[in-house]
């Protein structure tokens, strides 16, 4: 059983920076992929990014060029580095492996 415990949110001006962290305990063996998901107040959750352990990356088309997304395979961990971040980026930012365990959500606020 895998689970994610996420840090790195809160609350930001529009250009600003932050970064999110995520850690995977228990059997943390082939984690593929990991990845990070939003979800704004009376939206759907969505993709943000994810990475493979070869380090193969997808962005959803708004973040591209503004965040990026890393992986510490030693560590099972996986990091997104926001930049830039727009108040439409506001929403609770979900860690994800395996498409199927979620952790418990931070929530990022960028005020305008």
């Amino acid at each position: 059983q895998v689970q994610l415990v996420e840090s790195g949110g809160g609350l930001v001006q529009a250009g600003g920076s932050l970064r999110l962290s995520c850690t995977a305990s228990g059997s943390t063996l082939n984690i593929n992929p990991m990845g990070w998901y939003r979800q704004a107040p009376g939206k759907q959750r969505e993709l943000v990014a994810d990475i493979t352990d070869g380090d193969r990356t997808r962005y959803a088309e708004s973040v591209k060029g503004r965040f990026t997304i890393s992986r510490d395979n030693d560590k099972n961990a996986v990091y997104l580095q926001m930049d830039s971040l727009k108040p439409e980026d506001t929403a609770v930012y979900y860690c994800n492996a395996l498409l199927l365990i979620w952790g418990q959500g931070t929530q990022v606020t960028v005020s305008s």
